[in-house]
């Protein structure tokens, strides 16, 4: 599998790890919690972004695994640069 093809993992100390190496935090859309909840929409912000919040890895993975996703992700671009590409899927 080339290094630029897409992954896809469930796996905790693999996500924490593609997105501290790339200077990613875990986040969520500010306004998306439920009153109560600790983690609304699931982001990962690589820089200050007004839209998103900063959250606890713990609270992150919590609901990470609650809506049952999956983290798809790049390591390097095409033209071998680190890909800061993701998004979350359904787990299959």
């Amino acid at each position: 599998m080339s290094k630029h093809s897409s992954h896809q993992t469930t796996d905790h100390n693999e996500i924490r790890r593609w997105t501290e190496a790339r200077d990613g935090l875990p986040a969520t859309v500010r306004g998306t919690a439920e009153r109560g909840e600790e983690a609304g929409l699931l982001r990962i912000m690589f820089r200050d972004d007004e839209d998103l919040e900063q959250i606890e890895w713990e609270d992150f993975f919590e609901k990470f695994d609650e809506e049952k996703l999956a983290f798809l992700y790049q390591e390097k671009t095409a033209d071998g640069e680190v890909s800061r590409f993701f998004k979350f899927v359904q787990r299959e």
